[in-house]
């Protein structure tokens, strides 16, 4: 079932985004906020940019959950190595996170973050 308001289903931008955080997550890496802005020419930084990204973000990992698979957008961090608040309020969105414990926001993405790879994992390893 889609609720996220389709913006860029179906368009270039998501599928650069989507293949994006498979190739993170084929090598267990990450990709930043910034690096996302970058390939979509978006400012980077400020609320227009974390607007846009969010948006596309919550569309992929919206569908990955109708799909039967984890939050792709589990490898989008910021800065600091984390993802920001949106991340979380995605996952109750979605209800794959039911606490607003900073802990158990943390563990939740952790272990995202490892289905994730295991899900996007070369047939080699």
């Amino acid at each position: 079932m889609i609720t996220i308001e389709p913006k860029y289903r179906g368009k270039p931008e998501y599928f650069r985004i989507f293949s994006e955080l498979i190739t993170a997550a084929k090598f267990r890496g990450t990709i930043t906020y910034q690096e996302i802005a970058k390939i979509l020419c978006l400012p980077l930084t400020g609320n227009y940019m974390g607007s846009e990204i969010g948006h596309l973000l919550g569309e992929i990992s919206e569908d990955e959950v109708n799909a039967g698979r984890p939050m792709l957008s589990a490898g989008a961090v910021n800065l600091s190595g984390k993802p920001g608040p949106g991340f979380f309020e995605l996952a109750r969105h979605l209800r794959r996170l039911d606490s607003e414990n900073q802990g158990a926001e943390i563990h939740f993405w952790e272990e995202e973050l490892k289905s994730v790879y295991d899900t996007w994992k070369t047939k080699l390893e």
